[in-house]
């Protein structure tokens, strides 16, 4: 349970980071508020945390490269998903 915890804390507070980043990879302009970018990281980074641990990812000591690159992964298709369903 504490893994999870930990998994979702991390998740929002990365998600600060992570929202902006996701952005950053994305081609074009997506119209989207700071708000909600930073929500959409917070449910890429979560999303992106549980993938990373259900693949078997470990945790590391210092900052784990590749679990934050999955975040920024997952983060950038869930914005994709959220403007795509706005267009509609």
């Amino acid at each position: 349970m504490g893994a999870v915890l930990g998994t979702i804390i991390g998740g929002l507070i990365a998600g600060i980071i992570i929202g902006p980043l996701a952005r950053l990879v994305l081609p074009g302009k997506q119209d989207l508020s700071l708000g909600m970018t930073i929500v959409l990281g917070a449910v890429g980074a979560i999303a992106g945390g549980f993938l990373y641990e259900a693949f078997g990812g470990t945790e590391t000591s210092g900052i784990d490269w590749i679990r934050l690159f999955v975040q920024i992964g997952v983060a950038a298709i869930v914005v994709v998903i959220y403007s795509n369903m706005r267009k509609n």
